[in-house]
């Protein structure tokens, strides 16, 4: 297998099993919690630390593997992970519990942008979009087959082998790295930042960790309000900070790039869909339809099944039409299967639903092929520790955000129905605020230059000429010919 093909692979393994951890463990928390002797909400303080220590994390990746080397970081990051994963296996309290998931935050904060900075520093450009749609996959797949998994293996087995199953694919992922993955490293490596980090910290850690805490109703709103509140001034500090400093962990003038800066912007926003809809289709199909956990899992896995058959289609469909007709285009596509959500009652048929699911999860898949290519088009060699650390930042924020808005939006709903419990009714106005939002993606996609990313989709910018300029070329070159003929004769 060719290195285009092998390393995509290898990343996309370690962050599939971050990607379905992070997932599978809300199914299996009710028996978790009682053989730790906790309750359900308490023990909801291990998902939140999780996604904590993520975000506090995430800022250090850049820096971290330009001065440890991608490979050995990516390495080590597997390695914590898995740490992590034993802990929460031997865990006898809630306080071992949130110690081994927050272990394992720090660990997913370093696999997730550095195994994309291995695969930038490794793929060549032109195959950048064809190893994206792979390493794509996970992160659509993972959320979606890890409610049923985890039940599966809480009913038929037991919740310790949820994170035990980790441990064989860590270990042939660091086999597969330390063999196949080039030991690349920065050779000047840049001052580290640690005030920048601090309150670039603060910041992600605050904003992410409230709006996450906000989706899963486990503290007051005040409190919500707080720490989302304390979040944005850090970040507002640090947007100052930035400005005085040569080595940020933040680099935001890459925003100044017409590629990055789309990419950012109108795949935040398209991310705001996506984060929602591993969030409010279980409860739907759970809560509102009264399927069971396994059996919901099954139709939301749908969705997954549409994002594995986009792999071997994205290079050609970008390469055919270009970043700015794809994306423009497939944001809307994308939003309108994303809204039909809305539309599911109980009498709905599960083929058409699943149908739904997995066309949707088809071009879903692919916009996210294409967001995460076009990123790093323009980036230079130098700077994409940085890009794939503020590309990252961006997307846990973006699913943040999401899960916040589709919860807030469906306890609107609740609170203007006079409701007291939870209903199918309840969940229409989720799917439609979050539709509408990744719809708004369009603005930013639709402005980018029409050859944006060329060098990355392999697409020939067709040039069309003017026949005035094409008429005076061809008046220069006739007069240079007789010019030249005349000198010679003479």
């Amino acid at each position: 297998m060719n290195k285009e093909r092998l390393i995509p692979l290898i990343v996309a393994a370690a962050l599939f099993m971050e990607n379905m951890d992070s997932t599978v463990i809300a199914t299996s928390l009710p028996a978790v919690a009682a053989d730790i002797g906790t309750s359900p909400l308490t023990l909801k303080l291990a998902i939140t630390s999780y996604l904590l220590s993520l975000a506090v994390f995430i800022p250090a990746s850049g820096w971290t593997a330009d001065r440890f080397g991608a490979r050995s970081v990516f390495s080590a990051a597997i390695v914590v992970f898995m740490i992590g994963s034993i802990g929460c296996a031997l865990s006898s309290s809630v306080t071992d519990f949130v110690i081994a998931r927050t272990l394992q935050g720090l660990g997913g904060a370093m696999m997730t942008p550095v195994g994309r900075l291995v695969l930038l520093r490794s793929i060549d450009k032109s195959a950048l979009v064809n190893a994206m749609a792979w390493v794509t996959v996970p992160a659509l797949i993972g959320p979606v087959i890890g409610p049923p998994l985890g039940g599966f293996i809480t009913t038929y087995f037991s919740w310790h082998w949820i994170f035990l199953i980790n441990i064989p694919v860590g270990l042939v992922g660091i086999f597969m790295a330390q063999r196949y993955i080039d030991p690349i490293r920065s050779d000047n490596p840049e001052r580290f930042d640690l005030y920048g980090m601090v309150l670039a910290g603060v910041g992600v850690g605050g904003i992410a960790f409230g709006l996450s805490v906000a989706g899963l109703n486990l503290l007051p709103w005040t409190v919500v309000a707080a720490l989302i509140g304390v979040g944005s001034v850090s970040m507002a500090a640090y947007m100052m900070h930035a400005r005085r400093t040569d080595s940020p962990v933040l680099d935001l003038t890459l925003l100044r790039l017409p590629t990055f800066r789309a990419s950012m912007y109108g795949g935040f926003l398209f991310r705001v869909g996506v984060g929602a809809l591993p969030f409010l289709l279980p409860l739907l199909m759970q809560v509102g339809f009264g399927l069971s956990p396994f059996g919901s899992g099954l139709v939301t896995f749908s969705s997954a099944v549409g994002a594995m058959g986009m792999k071997t289609l994205a290079a050609r469909i970008i390469r055919a039409f270009g970043f700015r007709n794809i994306m423009t285009v497939n944001a809307v596509v994308s939003s309108v299967f994303l809204a039909a959500c809305a539309l599911f009652t109980i009498t709905t048929p599960l083929l058409l639903i699943m149908i739904i699911l997995v066309v949707g999860g088809f071009f879903r898949s692919l916009q996210f092929t294409a967001i995460n290519a076009l990123a790093y088009a323009d980036v230079e060699p130098e700077r994409m520790s940085r890009a794939t650390t503020l590309a990252s930042v961006s997307q846990q924020l973006a699913i943040s955000t999401g899960v916040a808005i589709g919860a807030f939006s469906v306890e609107a709903t609740m609170l203007y129905h006079h409701s007291t419990e939870l209903t199918a009714a309840d969940f229409g106005s989720g799917f439609l605020v979050v539709s509408v939002l990744s719809a708004m993606s369009t603005f930013y996609f639709v402005r980018m230059p029409a050859d944006s990313g060329h060098q990355v989709s392999g697409r020939r910018m067709v040039v069309i000429s003017d026949p005035t300029r094409e008429s005076e070329a061809e008046e220069e070159t006739s007069r240079e010919t007789v010019t030249a003929r005349d000198q010679k004769l003479s």
